[in-house]
């Protein structure tokens, strides 16, 4: 669960975005008093409102099938989708906007030209026949009052400023449309992507320690189902299915199987049960299964669906008479708990001769890994990043974002994992399952 200040600095995010949304998408775009630009910005301020509450509040719900979790999740989660590329476009857009602006601003200064110019000019004297009285007579000629005209010739500069203004108004309009339709049309291909069949990714993996009748093994690598309000029981049937079409010796999962208890998500899972294969299908906690209270639950669920958990332990896998064993460690958030990795129980006593392939949530643990001599390490939790940009993000964070890379001499396999875990949209990082297949080194 989410606490008071996370709660708080996701509420000043939300406003601080959302001022800038209002300046682009309603002050650039309406008229100061309309009713457009009042119903607009009530908009704005419900969008503010509705996209910190989806993450704080959602977990409060049900989230299984028939809860209220998914009455929120589903607006709120794709609310948050949208805006994210909505953002993401308004700034791109923002170069080519400030020097349209300045080049109208300079193009209006040039067709002002000079101000205005008054020229005083005198009125003429009547002219009379009458005889010009004698000097002694004459009287003083009355002033004549001057009269003010405005050169014909000088333009004026109210109805340029009216035209630049009316530019403005149009080129906020442009902005608006472009990184809306921009944003939604990314979200709508997310959404298909998100909501549609994982990839099914073959990988082939040499194993210095892989003789040739080990050769061949198929693993088949599952991560990151986040069972929830978005995704239920139809879900994990589909992954069945499809991890089952695979014909693997062994079923790996790797964490980060639901959102909420056991309790409330256990049905979903429950078609675990028809999992297929070889030698056995295992599991190991990710980081969300430490978010809600009943870890074990979990565990004991993996157990009644057949599906074995590894909690810091091995297993030997035997295959055409060769050997491979099979290690399996908490996620690193379990020591929050007073549990977590304990690697050197898991691979303590171990034959040092057989290739040892670890599951791990988290890539971060390789490092780890590697000082123990794991010659393999199948991990999820990144989601490949999800959401273009956040793959640049997740690729800082972690020594491989997605595949096969490696950690000094341990091999590392990052799925992008069957589900996601936010907006239910993948954009750059598309769902997968993915059978490895164990090879040995090709001769010298």
């Amino acid at each position: 669960m989410l606490g008071i200040g996370l709660w708080a600095l996701m509420l000043a995010g939300s406003a601080v975005v959302h001022s800038y949304l209002w300046i682009r998408l309603v002050r650039d775009t309406t008229g100061p008093g309309t009713t457009v630009r009042r119903l607009a910005t009530l908009g704005v301020v419900l969008s503010a409102l509705l996209a910190p509450a989806t993450r704080m509040l959602t977990p409060l719900f049900d989230p299984s099938d028939g809860g209220g979790g998914r009455f929120l999740a589903w607006p709120g989660y794709t609310l948050i989708g949208v805006l994210l590329y909505l953002l993401m476009a308004l700034a791109v857009l923002e170069l080519p906007r400030a020097l349209l602006l300045r080049r109208w601003r300079r193009g209006a200064g040039r067709q002002a030209g000079p101000a205005p110019v008054r020229v005083a000019v005198a009125a003429a004297a009547p002219v009379t026949a009458a005889v010009a009285p004698t000097p002694e007579s004459a009287p003083e000629p009355a002033p004549v009052p001057a009269r003010e005209t405005v050169s014909e010739t000088a333009p004026e500069a109210v109805p340029e400023e009216q035209r630049l203004l009316g530019r403005r108004l149009f080129l906020g309009r442009a902005v608006g449309t472009v990184a809306g339709a921009t944003a939604l049309g990314t979200v709508g291909y997310g959404m298909s992507s998100a909501l549609g069949d994982p990839l099914v990714k073959r990988v082939p993996v040499t194993l210095s320690k892989v003789n040739p009748r080990l050769a061949g093994l198929r693993i088949a690598v599952v991560s990151d189902i986040h069972l929830g309000p978005l995704l239920g029981r139809a879900h994990t049937e589909r992954i069945v299915r499809m991890v089952n079409g695979l014909q693997a010796d062994l079923v790996t999962i790797v964490g980060d199987l639901a959102d909420g208890t056991a309790s409330q998500l256990g049905p979903a899972a429950r078609p675990l049960k028809a999992l297929e294969s070889r030698y056995g299908n295992f599991f190991v906690t990710g980081n969300h299964e430490y978010l809600y209270d009943g870890v074990e639950d979990w565990l004991d669920e993996m157990r009644n669906v057949g599906v074995r958990p590894l909690v810091n332990e091995r297993v030997e896998i035997r295959h055409n008479g060769a050997h491979l064993d099979l290690a399996g460690v908490e996620d690193l958030a379990g020591e929050e708990f007073g549990r977590g990795p304990d690697l050197g129980r898991a691979l303590g006593g171990r034959d040092l001769s057989r290739p040892v392939v670890l599951l791990a949530h988290q890539p971060v643990f390789a490092d780890e890994a590697a000082r123990h001599g794991v010659d393999l390490q199948l991990s999820g939790h990144t989601h490949g990043g999800q959401m273009f940009p956040l793959t640049a993000v997740t690729s800082l964070a972690n020594p491989v974002n997605s595949g096969l890379g490696r950690v000094q001499d341990t091999q590392l396999y990052v799925t992008n994992g069957a589900g996601f875990f936010g907006p239910p949209v993948r954009v750059g990082a598309p769902a997968e399952i993915t059978l490895l297949e164990l090879r040995p080194p090709l001769p010298a």
